[in-house]
């Protein structure tokens, strides 16, 4: 009965959204009022950074039943959104009312495939581990044609898409199903997991990839701090990001402030987090400096207290960190782009092992025959990855092939910026969106 007068609302009061170039003199400004629902904001964010959209400002606020978000978005390049294609999906998406009445759920626009087998792993990060999994993938006539793969906290997890190298299909044999399965086990448990290695099939397209390795991780517990793991390496630990929890007492919320370095998706990955950990953000501001970005939510527990004990809130302080740092760019940022063949990322990740390279994250794609691979690693240790040795694996692989896009290593003096010309005092007092300065009114 509550879903149905859930709906009658929704159909009364649907969906709005206004997408503005004027108002901004930097940016595309985009306004969803809405009926409020558990977990809106999250697919909001989803629809734009799907879009590979920048957000560079948002203001956020749910009370009452009513959702009304603001954000202030740029494509990859700095500029405002001009394109009338992309303009138009977000808008008749977000307009969409099956959007909004449907539960949470994959990457918009990805569809469930049966092209393709959906494998999930997780287990302890060593170096050379990707390696000997793209080696036991094509010894069992398993060619990838896509996967992303994160570590974090001497964690490490992963979603592959295979298919069968002889049909380009599915894998449907299930004894040949278990084979991968039990092989994969037991690469990723190795010689010395403390934990489970775990290994899974899951229906392709049913949760959006990225959602996915955040819960992986999670559910690993990578926020869990591995000393051990960092002893002898050097840590500048002012490079974490800085996060708070305080209780507003007066107006029964937790008040979550984060300081961080500013990256693509930074929003998507907290909002995730707090969605998927049962938090709902009842107001927020986002503002990104140079290289700085601050986030402040007002958040209360799906259940409609606030945190409550000293337990509870290091724990969201702790996932809040690793959602930040589980997508952070760390160390030399390469991308191969060849012509795509079976076994192919299985003898680029070799010669990166037999360079001594450590793969900290990975984004591998295939399009139109050709593989667009990006790797961000660093050396064994943990350090910046010498110029020889990246020489050597370009002669390798092939100069035009593998090329370094950036070196994403942290410099010895980053820029600073001061919190304090961005954060927004009095959150309350912002009851309008013409006082938080984004857009004019519409009404």
């Amino acid at each position: 009965m509550d879903d149905e007068y859930a709906k009658l609302i929704r159909r009364m009061n649907p969906p709005r959204v206004v997408i503005e170039n004027n108002t901004c003199k930097d940016a595309t400004v985009i306004q969803v009022d809405s009926v409020n629902k558990h977990g809106i904001l999250l697919e909001v964010v989803q629809v734009l950074t799907d879009l590979n959209l920048l957000i560079t400002k948002a203001y956020i606020s749910s009370d009452g039943g009513w959702f009304m978000d603001v954000f202030n978005v740029v494509d990859r390049d700095g500029n405002k959104i001009r394109d009338e294609g992309v303009i138009n999906y977000i808008q008749k998406t977000l307009e969409n009312d099956s959007f909004f009445l449907s539960p949470l759920r994959g990457s918009v626009g990805v569809m469930p495939s049966e092209e393709h087998t959906s494998i999930e792993l997780a287990g302890t990060d060593r170096p050379g581990l990707l390696s000997e999994v793209c080696a036991v993938l094509t010894d069992l006539h398993c060619n990838v044609v896509n996967a992303e793969i994160w570590t974090h906290n001497s964690r490490a997890a992963a979603v592959v898409h295979v298919t069968d190298t002889s049909t380009g299909c599915a894998i449907e044999d299930p004894n040949r199903l278990s084979k991968i399965k039990v092989l994969l086990r037991n690469v990723l448990k190795g010689n010395n997991d403390l934990k489970t290695a775990k290994m899974t099939l899951s229906p392709p397209g049913v949760m959006h990839r990225e959602r996915r390795l955040h819960q992986m991780m999670f559910d690993d517990r990578d926020y869990e701090r591995n000393e051990r793991a960092e002893h002898g390496r050097v840590v500048d630990k002012s490079l974490r990001p800085n996060v708070s929890v305080m209780n507003c007492i007066e107006r029964d919320y937790t008040v979550i402030t984060m300081r961080s370095k500013d990256r693509p998706k930074l929003l998507f990955d907290t909002v995730c987090t707090l969605t998927d950990m049962q938090y709902v953000v009842f107001h927020g501001v986002v503002h990104t400096g140079r290289t700085e970005a601050f986030q402040e939510y007002y958040i209360r527990h799906v259940d409609g207290l606030p945190i409550s004990s000293e337990a509870e809130r290091e724990r969201v302080m702790q996932c809040l960190e690793a959602a930040i740092e589980r997508r952070a760019s760390e160390g030399l940022e390469l991308e191969l782009c060849t012509e795509d063949r079976v076994g192919l990322l299985s003898d680029i990740t070799r010669v990166f092992r037999e360079n001594s390279l450590s793969i900290k994250r990975a984004e591998i794609s295939t399009k139109s025959g050709k593989a667009e691979d990006t790797f961000y690693v660093t050396d064994v240790t943990g350090s910046a990855v010498d110029t020889k040795t990246i020489d050597a694996i370009r002669q390798e692989i092939g100069q035009s092939a593998l090329r370094v896009k950036r070196n994403s290593w942290p410099s010895s003096n980053p820029p600073q910026e001061t919190a304090t010309s961005f954060l927004f005092s009095n959150l309350f007092k912002a009851r309008t969106f013409q006082n938080f300065k984004l857009v004019r009114s519409y009404s």
